[in-house]
């Protein structure tokens, strides 16, 4: 029998749908490659009670996964592009993006109250900084209160709980989890600006398997790739993480690209805004210079407040 093209993944159900979808986009450009979904358990699905930002970051969700891509015991591997740092283990590279989903944050309350109409006083949770930050700009006077698990575990605890009068989350993960009733309000990006590679999946190869490499390149999604690309070289430019209140959002059309970034500090405070525009050929380096532009206005006192003791 033929060796299964293993694609690995966390075991969360919406883990499992975008592993799931890959699968199916590589079974129907490849009839005869025998995709198999390999579950593997990470830092971050065994502790979902801490902050992210006490346990690793967002590489808690990629580094057991990563390990297993790098001893071959997995061909690919799955992820939400937002999950994934902006510096990857050597070695290994983002080798194909599907089509973007929505973007956006969206508001799940209680009683159908959009963000705007929600009584002083409500307990919104999140645990994003970056929605945080967004959030306490926008509403001073709400209380945001961490919240940790998944998709339908969040909802649960709003829904069942009485901590919590409303929740943002991803529209992409929502929508995939087949949620998309539950939504109160979709955010307008120039509301809230969504983390960079959100509603994005990414697949990631060992950068010497020009096999593997090569079959994930025909699912590829072109527009969504250079979009990827300069939203993670904001990213890392900033060194950004989850310990760091920034986002990032990029538009392909017609040959160009229109980013938004923002970087502000948890308390939403202080925020620096900025938008940048230019061509396809080397979005990178847009993505860098959107980032350059905001750490010279203002970005560098907040990261330098965000690493002080």
């Amino acid at each position: 029998m033929k060796r299964p093209f293993r694609i690995g993944t966390r075991g969360s159900a919406l883990a499992l749908w975008q592993a799931n979808y890959i699968k199916d986009l590589l079974s129907d450009s490849f009839p005869a490659l025998n995709p198999e979904i390999y579950i593997i358990k990470t830092t971050g699905d065994r502790n979902l009670e801490s902050p992210l930002s006490e346990i690793g970051g967002k590489g808690v969700f990629v580094k057991e996964i990563e390990e297993s891509l790098l001893s071959e015991k997995i061909d690919i591997a799955v992820h939400s592009m937002k999950d994934l740092p902006a510096i990857l283990p050597e070695g290994l590279a983002i080798g194909a993006v599907a089509e973007r989903q929505d973007p956006r944050d969206v508001l799940i309350s209680k009683r159908g109250l959009k963000l705007n109409e929600l009584p002083e006083g409500s307990g919104v949770g999140t645990g994003s900084l970056r929605r945080a930050a967004q959030l306490l700009a926008l509403r001073p006077d709400l209380r945001v209160l961490p919240i940790r698990g998944n998709v339908d575990t969040r909802l649960k605890k709003l829904k069942e709980g009485d901590e919590y009068d409303a929740i943002i989350l991803a529209a992409a993960g929502v929508e995939r989890m087949g949620l998309a009733g539950d939504i109160t309000e979709k955010i307008p990006p120039d509301v809230m600006i969504p983390a960079p590679g959100q509603g994005i999946i990414a697949i990631e190869c060992r950068e010497n398997d020009t096999k593997s490499a090569g079959i994930i390149s025909k699912i590829n999604h072109h527009e969504t790739s250079l979009a990827a690309v300069s939203e993670r070289a904001f990213l890392k430019k900033l060194a950004g993480d989850c310990n760091v209140p920034a986002g990032c959002h990029a538009r392909v059309d017609r040959g160009s690209v229109s980013m938004s970034g923002i970087l502000a500090s948890p308390d939403g405070r202080v925020m620096v805004r900025e938008k940048l525009s230019g061509g396809i050929d080397n979005t990178a380096l847009l993505g860098e210079k959107l980032a350059d532009l905001i750490l010279d206005k203002g970005g560098r006192e907040i990261l330098d407040s965000l690493s002080s003791p």
